[in-house]
């Protein structure tokens, strides 16, 4: 079992900037891949950012590429995601997951094994 948690979210102004985090627990060390996914009422769950825990390797969708950073601290057994020129457009509600499978599960929200809670990131002009 792996338990994940985000915290960061919240209200900024276009053009601000969030960082949001996800700590794991549990049996964490059996991650393989980290995602970020939004989500907006009435739409599916979108994967923005990945990353392959062991290489670094990380992939984003076009629509945040250039804007969002991911990244991780093995440490702290986090997760983060910062985000620039924040637009209200990606105001959604945002969840970390993870896959245990050792194949790259990229930007497939049906390939992630465990879901944070998620937490709200709301953009106005």
């Amino acid at each position: 079992q792996v338990q994940l948690v985000e915290s960061g979210g919240g209200s900024v102004q276009a053009g601000g900037s969030l960082r949001l985090s996800c700590t794991a627990s549990g049996n964490s060390y059996s991650s393989k891949v980290m995602g970020w996914f939004r989500q907006a009422p009435g739409k599916e769950r979108e994967g923005i950012a990945a990353m392959l825990i062991a290489s670094g390797y990380t992939a984003y969708a076009d629509s945040v590429k250039g804007r969002f950073t991911i990244s991780q601290d093995n440490a702290k057994k986090t997760v983060a995601m910062q985000m620039n020129s924040l637009k209200p457009e990606d105001s959604d509600v945002y969840y970390c997951a993870a896959s245990l499978s050792p194949q790259w599960a990229g930007l497939d929200r049906n390939k992630y094994d465990y879901w944070g809670q998620g937490t709200q990131v709301t953009v106005y002009s």
